[in-house]
């Protein structure tokens, strides 16, 4: 039996991928599926550079700004919502298209996630409380320790906590990944790659229109939530520098520049991570042809 359609679009932020996205929608029958960690959710619409409502009349769009931001999104849960959504549209005979540059959401939901029992906080508080938890995993996982970058905090010290917490390796645990629909679908994946200055030309001009929309109002009303500093939705892109200017600590020009700045950075690490973890996927030049 043939096994129903998935289209994929990732890459780094400000490529152009939602552009690409929409194109493929309206000359296949296509759902635009979002696959960005910030904007499923709904305080962000300016912000997480969500589709606009124009955009959103030219083709049905799914999973966008439907998280409130006091909720922290995990990669597993988008993932249940993903499978869901890509369910639905297939029934209805039409192509679901994944689109966005979290590379984490995209791999769980394609390759599964490993089922690691849940972490008690005495064990994630007392790990989260290192200074370098990656030299602490070197230490009780060193294979573990061996895979991830000593730069890499957040990842070093999840490894860590399921280390603590269950005496097993992470990189045993995800031998039996669960839940992936890599198998089950036809994949069409494709990953936009431009120019790196080019991308950051894109990343400073699209902050500065930001702005222009009203990015700041939508933080100041994300402030006045008063929500914990730790949630992703207070971390998102953009958000910690205007949220330093709300509280009269810098001016707008340098939380600009701040924003830009960390937007470069990130588009950077995402270039790197889809041409390392999707190296046979389709490579698009900006206005690439999606057939």
């Amino acid at each position: 039996m043939k096994k129903p359609p998935l289209a994929v679009i990732a890459g780094p932020t400000a490529s152009g991928k939602s552009a690409m996205a929409l194109d493929l929608a309206e000359r296949r029958n296509g759902v635009v599926i979002n696959a960005d960690a910030s904007q499923v959710y709904a305080d962000l619409r300016i912000v997480s550079a969500r589709p606009s409502m124009a955009e959103e009349a030219r083709a049905p769009h799914r999973l966008y700004g439907i998280v409130d931001g006091a909720v922290a999104c995990s990669a597993a849960a988008w993932a249940a919502m993903a499978r869901e959504a890509i369910a639905e549209v297939q029934a209805e005979g039409r192509l679901p298209i994944l689109v966005g540059g979290t590379g984490l959401y995209i791999r769980t939901l394609l390759d599964g996630i490993a089922p690691v029992p849940e972490i008690l906080d005495d064990v994630r508080d007392a790990v989260r409380a290192l200074d370098n938890p990656h030299a602490a995993l070197a230490t009780e996982d060193p294979a573990m320790a061996a895979r991830l970058r000593p730069s890499d905090r957040q990842r070093s010290a999840r490894a860590l906590e399921v280390w603590r917490a269950t005496g097993r390796s992470l990189g045993d645990w995800q031998q039996g990944n669960v839940g992936g629909i890599g198998e089950t679908i036809e994949l069409e994946p494709y990953v936009v790659e431009i120019d790196r200055d080019d991308l950051y030309a894109r990343c400073d001009a699209r902050f500065d229109i930001m702005l222009a929309e009203g990015a700041l109002d939508e933080v100041a009303a994300l402030a006045a939530r008063h929500l914990p500093p730790a949630l992703p939705v207070m971390k998102a892109l953009g958000v910690p520098p205007l949220l330093r200017h709300l509280a009269g600590e810098i001016d707008l020009a340098t939380a600009a520049a701040n924003a830009k700045q960390d937007t470069r950075r990130y588009a950077k690490r995402q270039l790197t991570w889809f041409r390392n973890q999707a190296p046979g996927w389709r490579r698009l030049g900006n206005g690439g042809s999606l057939s």
